[in-house]
């Protein structure tokens, strides 16, 4: 597919996605909703990836909405499913909405936010399972600034990242965060400096890619999604039953062989 408003390349088993409108500050559009959802599935598919890594190009991750298309918005176009695929009924519905279906996907989502982090650029930060920032980074939900609401889910997942009483703040006033203060109430695993940030985040990215087993990652990352509809009872069943399944892969048995061999695992997935 031939995209118009996002970067897409492969290397070192790393899919690096790139919102590619740094004259807008990578403000989102439906054709970059359209990229991304497609990029990112292609990713999950795809053997040869093994991590993805969200980012965006020049001075911003994403400042939120382009103001030019949200201006002339129906009110409507919320309630439209024609960028959604098929429902899947074999796949939990949390994780089909619009915007939340990157727990779906089966690789690790590090996003890399290389600058400005606003509005519908946060939603999709928070849905990332890992969040690394240059230590220039400022974020803002910026919604309520706008006269609207908590878009997108993100009434529900933020709490579950920063805690109720930083949401309540973060939403409400939905004032301008440091990087600093991003770190202290968890919204961000990780500070760098912006000349060292794509260097540490793709080494993070080749740690995981190179060493960790692409099933057990796929497996934890379900099993933590899955967590806050579970019980203890049914996330530990669930636990038992997924540990059988990786006793009998070649995964558990290369990763002790290597361990006891004293060699780089050779991960197959299986």
């Amino acid at each position: 597919m031939a995209y118009e408003h996002i970067l897409y390349e492969v290397s070192d088993r790393i899919a690096t996605i790139t919102l590619n409108r740094p004259d807008r500050m990578n403000a989102w559009t439906p054709i970059m909703e359209r990229d991304v959802r497609h990029a990112m599935e292609a990713s999950s598919a795809d053997d040869n990836v093994r991590v993805i890594v969200l980012t965006g190009a020049g001075r911003a991750f994403c400042a939120g909405a382009d103001m030019d298309a949200l201006k002339g918005l129906d009110p409507d176009d919320v309630r439209r499913a024609t960028n959604l695929p098929p429902f899947d009924m074999n796949r939990r519905p949390d994780w089909q909405t619009r915007y939340g279906f990157y727990p779906s996907i089966k690789k690790p989502v590090i996003a890399m936010l290389n600058g400005a982090t606003a509005g519908i650029g946060l939603v999709h930060a928070l849905y990332c399972d890992l969040r690394f920032a240059a230590d220039n980074t400022v974020f803002t939900t910026a919604f309520a600034r706008r006269g609207l609401i908590a878009e997108h889910g993100i009434s529900w997942m933020l709490p579950r990242i920063v805690g109720h009483a930083n949401a309540m703040d973060l939403l409400l006033s939905a004032r301008r965060v440091s990087s600093e203060e991003a770190l202290r109430i968890g919204l961000v695993n990780r500070l760098c400096s912006p000349e060292k940030l794509r260097e540490e985040t793709h080494a993070y990215a080749r740690d995981l890619a190179d060493f960790v087993s692409p099933s057990a990652m796929a497996v934890i990352k379900r099993q933590l999604y899955e967590v806050p509809f579970q019980t203890l009872a049914e996330a530990t069943i669930e636990a038992n039953r997924e540990m059988m399944v990786a006793l009998a892969g070649s995964d558990f048995r290369e990763g002790v062989a290597s361990f006891m061999e004293k060699r780089p695992p050779r991960f197959t997935g299986r």
